[in-house]
């Protein structure tokens, strides 16, 4: 699998493997299977395993320790992230190094290669207090650049991890400006489908800008992660798992009956198609969710087959409503 540049850090592979069908959230798996499918994707050269405590309550990264016995191959790296929210100031580097070190023993390592913060950094505390719920998952910009990143700084330092990272969900201008900002993080998640839509991820109003994002970050020499090129099942055949009507995955799997309607006229799979579109937009390397050696295989057959010509493109643009 070719390799790609990836920011200041070090090369990594067209693909990477993600959690969120190893944590069996992108329907039904079995743990056997999973670790089967971790090995599968090293055999074909993907060099980057993305991880999180809450893809299936640590079963993910389980999932890899269980694959490796603690002993990754040579070149293969792997991530982490916490979901932190918005703790007092004092309570931010416990949690970091708590999220840190249960990541570390699930996956049988002493360290993290990329380490990310998974909450949407937003503008202030006022932004999060109107989601809600939903605000649990937010960090004001402020207290990130106060406390978490100083606190990310330090890890670094310490050896603890290699690099640290943003997923970049969060609101879009807030993500742009951290990417412009001093200590500019290393790499940064971002959406990266042919809807632009970040799903039920969403919590902020307006569009999600991924395509600015990803201008912002090849400005300032971040890496690029792209991640839900399905837009969790969205783009694909058929959602593989039961979700209510009003749900933001069904509402765009009906935005994309268009896209589906072009790929059989092609003779296509839509699954395959949207990630070939997802590798033809500016990204380093593109996260897959899948949960087992099947779809793993689709995926790299799609990217095998290389990035879509700009006339089919343009023709799958023109499917997508509003």
């Amino acid at each position: 699998m070719r390799q790609h540049s990836f920011g200041n850090l070090p090369p990594v592979s067209t693909l990477t493997l993600g959690g969120g069908g190893l944590g069996m959230l992108w329907g039904p798996t079995t743990f056997d299977e999973c670790v089967a499918t971790v090995r599968a994707a090293v055999d074909a050269g993907i060099t980057l395993l993305d991880l999180a405590p809450r893809y299936g309550d640590g079963k993910a990264e389980e999932v890899v320790g269980a694959a490796f016995g603690g002993r990754l191959p040579t070149g293969v790296r792997v991530t982490s992230k916490c979901n932190l929210g918005n703790p007092p100031p004092a309570e931010i580097e416990t949690a970091l190094r708590r999220s840190i070190e249960g990541s570390l023993r699930r996956l049988r390592l002493s360290r993290l290669d990329l380490f990310f913060l998974h909450s949407n950094v937003v503008p202030d505390e006022a932004f999060a207090a109107a989601w809600g719920d939903a605000g649990s998952r937010m960090t004001p910009y402020a207290v990130f650049v106060g406390h978490v990143r100083p606190v990310f700084e330090k890890l670094l330092a310490e050896g603890l991890i290699r690099a640290w990272g943003l997923t970049g969900i969060g609101h879009p201008d807030t993500i742009i400006r951290l990417l412009s900002e001093r200590p500019a993080p290393p790499a940064v998640q971002c959406i990266a489908n042919l809807l632009d839509s970040p799903g039920a991820l969403k919590f902020f109003h307006g569009p999600a800008k991924p395509r600015a994002v990803m201008a912002a970050a090849r400005e300032n020499r971040v890496g690029v992660m792209g991640i839900r090129a399905a837009q969790a099942g969205a783009l694909t055949a058929a959602i593989d798992r039961p979700l209510p009507d009003d749900h933001q995955e069904v509402q765009d799997y009906a935005r994309a009956a268009g896209f589906r309607r072009l790929c059989a006229e092609l003779g296509a799979n839509p699954a395959v198609i949207a990630h070939r579109y997802a590798l033809s937009l500016d990204i380093d390397t593109l996260v897959l969710g899948v949960k087992n050696r099947a779809e793993l295989a689709e995926c790299v057959a799609a990217a095998e087959a290389g990035p879509l010509s700009a006339e089919l493109m343009d023709r799958i643009d023109a499917t997508v409503t509003s």
